[in-house]
C-alpha cells in the first residue's frame, strides 16, 4: 500500500487544565490561570515526517511563533499573560497533499484587585428647605470570566431588598466590570467601613479579592496646586524642582508624577509631592503630570510643560532684488540678508543685527524684520533699501535667548562688490558615470567651481520615491563629495546634486546629475542542485544566467571535482550547458563558473548514481513482538525516495547499534523485487533484548553503489493504545467460545437502516473516518447473548513491581458508549495465564449511560501474563448496541481525568515515547492511511 500521506487532523487535550470544553463549532477551548505555564503539543502523524509551525491569532494582536522542522513540536509559554490568550494554530506539512491545520483556543483566567471610587452629590429638596447628600461607591475590576460582586457594610452583607436606603446596580456599557452601591439620602449609619468583594467562583483556584473604604463626614475629593507656572523654560544643565501641593482631600491623597509621552527620566527623583530633575538635557523636555488620588471623586491633575532651550545650525541667505530677477549685488537695488537658527522654543529666539560691529537700528535704508513672512518661520531679515556704497560692510547676525546664559550663535556676512557672485556647479570630467564593484566604496563629486560665498551641496536620488542610503531624502555635503561605503546593487541609479538655498545666494538653485553604476558578478540558477541518474544515461546540466552587470560575459568554464573539463569554447551569449553520459567513474561534483568583468559566480551540481535515502515510517501499527528468552522483535518499515531516479535497488544494509557498538549488521536481499514509490518495505529485526532501545541505520544498495545511511531509535514497550484503526485491530481477537462477535465499524460503514436510538454516530474523536468496536443488538441476537473481545497477551515477567511488591500495577483505560433503552451489560475481565487460565471481573456497567462517549479507568495487578477481555451482553431488545474505543494499557496506576468525551469534542491520544520521556510510553495502533494531528495542552502550576 502507499505510505506517502498527510490527511485531516484531530485535536485532543491532555494535562491539568482548569477546564476544557467545546464551543458551538466544536473547537477546543483550553482554560488556564494567568501566570501558569502553558504547553501546547502538536503531535502529528504523516509520512514523510511533517514539519510543524505554530501561529497565533485572535488575541490582543497577532503573534507568529518561530517556524520549525522538529517533529512533535512543543510550544511552551512561561507565566502566560492575559493578552496571550487567543486561537493557536498548529500547521503540519510534508509536501504531500494539503497541509493539516488545527486550532485550539486558549482562555486565560485572571482576577485583578478591584478599584473602589467614591462620588458624592448634594441636591436641593422641596424648594431648598434642606439638602440631600447621596454617595455612590463604584467598584471596578478586570477579570475573566466576569466577576461576581458582593457589598458589605462592616461585616454585614448589604442586600438591596432589605435596605431601602441603598441601590445596587450595574452602569450601562460596563460589560459586567462595574457594580455601583448607591447610598440614598445619607444616614448616620451609612458612615462606616465598606468592602467590595469580587469572585470568579474559584475558577482555576483563583481566590476572591476585595477592597475597603472608610466613609466619613470629612470624605472629600483631592485638590492640588503647582509651585511653578504651566510652562517652565530652562537652559541645559540647570536643576528643576517641581512641587505639587495637596490643598484638600480626605483620605489624604497620594501624589504621582508622570511624563507624556515618555517615561520619567532615569535621573528623576520623586519625594512625595516633589519632583527633582538634576542637570536637565534637551531629552528631559516634555509634559510632566502631577496626579493626586484618594479614590474620592475624580483625580486632581496639573500639567507642566518643561522646555529645555536648544540652539543649533545657524544659517544665512543673501537675496538680491527679487523684483528685478537679479542674481548679483547691484548699486541702487534692494538687498535682503536673512538669518535662521534651529531652536527650542523657536518663537523665543532673539536676533540682533550688527554692521561692522555696531548695532543696526531701523532707518530709511535699513529695515529690520524680527520674523520675515517670506521666509521659514523663525527667520529674521535685514533689508537694505536702494543700496549705496556706504552699505558695503560686514554684517553680523547674533541669535540668543533673552535671559539665557551661554546659548548664543553668530554668523558674519561680508557684502562687497567682489565678495558675492552666483555659484557655478560642475561635475569633474569623467565623473558623470561612476562605476564600482558591489561591496566597494565610491565617491560622487559635484563641485562649486565659482561663486561667493560657496553654498553646501545637497544630494538626493533622481527618482522621487527612492531614499538615500542613510534613509533620508537628502544628504548635505559641505565640499560636494558624497562618500558611499559597502555599495549594493540597489544603490545603483542617478543621483542629483543641488546648491543649498542657505549659506549663499538665495537664487535659482544650480543642479547636476551623477550616474552610479554598480557592477556585480553574474547571478546564476541553480546555485546548487542534487542531480541523480542511472548509470550509462545522458545527463544535461544547465546553468542559467539570471542577471549580470556588466551583462557581457567574459568566460564560462566547467569543472569536475575541481579539475577543468576540456571542451570547445562555449558561446558566451547562450545558456551554459554540459551534456555527458553518466558512468561509475564520472560521478562527482560539477561546477559551472561564469565570469564577467566584476567577478565569477558558480553553479554547483552533485551528480551521482547513488540512490536517495530511505525514509523511515514511524507509525507502524504494533511493531513490537515479544519473543522467548526475554527477547523481542521490531517490525521496521520504510519507503524509498524516488527509486526510479537511479539504478535498480537490489537490497539494503541494516545496521543495529547499542552505545555506538554494532550489535547486528546484515544485508536485506529484495530478491529481485524493486522498491516502488510510496510503497512500504518491512523487515523484522529479531533477538533484541527487553527492555533496551537501539539505533537502527539503513542504506539502499544498487549494483554500482550504496546510498547514505539514515538512522532512528527503536524502543521496546509493553504498553498499548488501540483505536481500532488498523483492520488487524491491534492484535485483538474474537473469543471462539462466545455466541457472537464484536464488529469493527466507523460512520462511513454504518448501515443506513440501523437502529436510530442506539449506538454512536462516530468514534469517540468525532471523525467520520475513525473506527470503533461494537456489538449489534438486532436480530438474530437474543437476550443474554455474549460477545468477547480478547486483547493480545501481555508478558509481565520482564518488569519489576514497586519496592516491596512482587506485582506490577497496570492501568487499563478505555472509552465506552452505552445509549439505548435496551442496553445490557459491559464487563471487563482480567484473564491471567498460568497452568489454567483464570477470568475475573474487574469492571462492570449496565443500562443506559447517556448519548456521550465516557472514559473508564481501572487498576490491575496481574500475577503473570495476562489478557484483557471485553464482554458485551445483549439486553432485552434491539436498542442495546454497546461500543468501545481507544483501549489503553500502561504500566503504573491510573491518573484519572475527565470521564466524558462527546463525539466531535475529543481526539485520540498518541503519546510518542521518544518525545515524552516523562510520560508513559505508548504505542499507537492505527491504519497507515489514517493521519491525525494532535494538540495536547498541558498547564503547570495549577492548584
Amino acid at each position: 500500500h502507499l505510505a506517502f500521506w498527510l490527511q485531516q487532523n484531530i485535536i485532543v487535550h491532555s494535562g491539568a487544565a482548569c477546564n476544557v470544553k467545546d464551543d458551538n463549532i466544536s473547537e477546543r477551548i483550553y482554560t488556564i490561570k494567568e501566570g501558569d505555564t502553558l504547553v501546547l503539543q502538536c503531535i502529528v502523524k504523516g509520512h514523510p515526517r511533517p514539519q510543524v509551525r505554530w501561529t497565533k491569532t485572535a488575541g490582543s494582536a497577532s503573534d507568529k511563533f518561530q517556524e520549525t522542522s522538529i517533529y512533535n513540536e512543543t510550544l511552551r509559554i512561561e507565566g502566560i499573560h492575559r493578552v496571550q490568550g487567543g486561537r493557536y494554530y498548529c500547521k503540519a506539512d510534508n509536501g504531500v497533499g494539503v497541509a493539516a491545520i488545527k486550532s485550539i483556543r486558549v482562555d486565560v483566567q485572571y482576577l485583578d484587585i478591584p478599584v473602589l471610587t467614591v462620588h458624592q452629590t448634594i441636591s436641593d429638596v422641596r424648594g431648598s428647605y434642606y439638602q440631600e447628600k447621596t454617595v455612590f461607591l463604584r467598584c471596578t475590576v478586570n477579570s475573566n470570566p466576569p466577576a461576581r460582586f458582593i457589598w458589605k457594610r462592616g461585616s454585614m452583607l448589604i442586600e438591596q431588598s432589605k435596605d431601602n436606603g441603598v441601590d445596587i446596580y450595574e452602569p450601562l456599557y460596563t460589560q459586567g466590570e462595574t457594580k455601583v452601591l448607591k447610598l440614598k439620602n445619607l444616614r448616620p449609619k451609612d458612615f462606616a467601613d465598606y468592602a467590595c468583594q469580587v469572585s470568579v467562583r474559584n475558577v482555576c483556584s483563583i481566590e476572591d479579592k476585595s477592597v475597603t473604604f472608610k466613609l466619613t463626614n470629612a470624605t472629600s475629593p483631592p485638590m492640588i496646586r503647582l509651585s511653578v507656572n504651566d510652562t517652565v523654560v530652562v537652559d541645559p544643565g540647570q536643576d528643576v524642582l517641581l512641587t505639587c501641593e495637596v490643598i484638600a482631600g480626605f483620605p489624604l491623597p497620594t501624589v504621582v508624577w508622570s511624563r507624556y509621552p515618555s517615561l520619567l527620566p532615569l535621573s528623576a527623583q520623586v519625594r512625595g509631592p516633589t519632583l527633582f530633575l538634576r542637570a536637565v538635557t534637551p531629552a528631559d523636555g516634555g509634559f510632566y503630570n502631577c496626579t493626586a488620588v484618594n479614590n474620592v471623586g475624580n483625580p486632581a491633575r496639573k500639567n507642566v510643560n518643561l522646555v529645555v532651550r536648544t540652539m543649533s545650525n545657524l544659517t544665512f541667505q543673501i537675496t538680491p532684488d527679487s523684483n528685478k530677477d537679479s542674481e548679483s549685488i547691484q548699486m541702487g537695488r534692494d538687498l535682503k540678508l536673512s538669518c535662521h537658527v534651529d531652536a527650542t522654543p523657536q518663537d523665543k529666539v532673539n536676533y540682533t543685527w550688527y554692521k561692522n560691529g555696531a548695532p543696526v537700528f531701523n532707518s530709511d535704508s535699513l529695515i529690520l524684520l524680527r520674523s520675515d513672512p517670506d521666509m521659514a518661520p523663525g527667520t529674521s531679515s535685514l533689508e537694505i533699501v536702494d543700496m549705496k556704497f556706504r552699505d558695503l560692510a560686514t554684517y553680523s547676525c547674533v541669535a540668543n535667548f533673552l535671559g539665557s546664559r551661554g546659548l548664543e550663535l553668530r554668523v558674519d556676512v561680508n557684502i562687497s562688490q567682489n565678495s558675492v557672485s552666483p555659484p557655478v556647479l560642475s561635475v569633474p570630467p569623467g565623473g558623470q558615470v561612476v562605476s564600482v564593484r558591489e561591496g566597494g566604496n565610491v565617491e560622487l563629486v559635484c563641485l562649486v567651481v565659482d561663486g561667493k560665498p560657496r553654498p553646501p551641496i545637497l544630494w538626493s536620488r533622481a527618482e522621487k520615491d527612492l531614499l538615500m542610503p542613510s534613509g533620508r531624502t537628502t544628504m548635505e555635503t559641505p565640499d560636494g563629495r558624497l562618500r558611499l561605503k559597502n555599495v549594493s546593487r540597489d544603490m545603483m541609479g542617478a543621483y542629483r546634486c543641488q546648491t543649498a538655498p542657505y549659506n549663499g545666494l538665495n537664487i535659482k538653485r544650480r543642479e547636476a546629475q551623477v550616474q552610479l553604476n554598480v557592477q556585480y558578478p553574474p547571478i546564476l540558477d541553480p546555485v546548487f542542485q542534487d542531480a541523480r541518474s542511472r548509470n550509462y544515461q545522458m545527463v544535461t546540466l544547465r546553468c542559467t544566467v539570471m542577471r549580470s552587470n556588466p551583462p557581457r560575459l567574459t568566460d564560462i568554464r566547467w569543472f569536475r571535482n575541481g579539475d577543468s573539463i576540456r571542451m570547445p569554447m562555449p558561446d558566451l551569449k547562450e545558456t551554459p550547458e554540459l551534456k555527458f553520459k553518466l558512468e561509475p567513474t564520472n560521478n562527482g561534483s560539477y561546477e559551472c563558473r561564469v565570469s564577467n568583468s566584476a567577478g565569477t559566480s558558480t553553479c554547483t551540481f552533485n551528480v551521482s548514481a547513488q540512490p536517495y535515502n530511505a525514509e523511515f515510517y514511524f507509525d507502524t501499527p504494533n511493531p513490537v513482538r515479544i519473543l522467548k528468552g526475554n527477547n523481542y522483535s521490531y517490525n521496521l518499515q520504510w519507503t524509498q525516495r524516488d527509486p526510479e531516479a537511479t539504478d535498480r535497488i537490489i537490497g539494503y544494509w541494516v545496521n543495529v547499534r547499542k552505545n555506538k557498538q554494532n550489535v547486528l549488521s546484515k544485508q536485506i536481499d529484495l530478491k529481485g523485487k524493486e522498491p516502488e514509490k510510496g510503497v512500504l518495505i518491512s523487515h523484522a529485526i529479531s533477538d533484541l533484548k527487553i527492555p533496551l532501545s537501539y539505533e537502527v541505520r539503513l542504506a539502499p544498495i544498487t549494483t554500482y553503489s550504496t546510498g547514505d545511511y539514515v538512522s532512528r531509535i527503536i524502543q521496546y514497550s509493553e504498553h498499548h493504545v488501540c483505536g481500532f484503526e488498523d483492520d488487524r485491530i491491534c492484535g485483538f481477537s474474537q473469543d471462539r467460545s462466545d455466541i457472537f462477535d464484536w464488529t469493527r465499524q466507523n460512520h462511513l460503514t454504518q448501515n443506513p437502516k440501523r437502529s436510530a436510538n442506539t449506538g454512536p454516530e462516530t468514534d469517540r474523536s468525532g471523525t467520520k473516518e475513525g473506527y470503533y468496536m461494537y456489538i449489534e443488538a438486532s436480530r438474530p441476537r437474543l437476550q443474554g447473548d455474549k460477545a468477547r473481545l480478547l486483547s493480545p497477551l501481555f508478558n509481565v515477567t520482564s518488569v519489576r513491581g514497586p519496592k516491596g511488591s512482587g506485582r506490577v500495577p497496570y492501568c487499563v483505560s478505555f472509552y465506552y458508549h452505552m445509549k439505548g433503552k435496551h442496553i445490557g451489560t459491559l464487563n471487563v475481565l482480567l484473564r491471567v495465564r498460568s497452568i489454567a487460565s483464570v477470568d475475573s471481573v474487574v469492571w462492570i456497567k449496565s443500562g443506559h449511560q447517556g448519548p456521550d462517549w465516557r472514559k473508564a479507568f481501572l487498576d490491575i495487578s496481574p500475577s503473570g501474563p495476562f489478557q484483557i477481555v471485553f464482554e458485551g451482553i445483549r439486553g432485552t431488545g434491539f436498542e442495546g448496541d454497546i461500543a468501545i474505543d481507544d483501549v489503553s494499557i500502561t504500566v503504573g496506576k491510573c491518573k484519572q481525568g475527565n470521564t466524558v468525551a462527546s463525539a466531535g469534542k475529543t481526539g485520540k491520544i498518541d503519546i510518542n515515547p521518544q518525545r515524552n520521556p516523562k510520560k508513559p510510553n505508548v504505542i499507537n495502533f492505527r491504519h497507515p492511511h489514517t493521519h491525525t494531528l494532535f494538540v495536547n495542552a498541558v498547564a503547570f502550576g495549577l492548584k
